[in-house]
């Protein structure tokens, strides 16, 4: 279970990873895309927390 558990926190934090370079690469992003892009993030960000709080119990 332990290695299931690690395998998604290795994706979430790669696919935040990966929003932020997005975000962080690009200057003309309109506001929803910026919008968009921060829910995905806010979403990836309680998985990650939720996942690490499961390893810890």
């Amino acid at each position: 279970m332990i290695d299931k558990i690690n395998e998604a926190l290795k994706y979430y934090t790669y696919k935040k990873q990966g929003i932020m370079n997005f975000i962080n690469g690009n200057d003309g992003l309109t506001v929803e895309e910026i919008i968009e892009n921060a829910e995905e993030l806010s979403i990836l960000e309680y998985k990650i927390t939720a996942l690490q709080v499961a390893l810890e119990n």
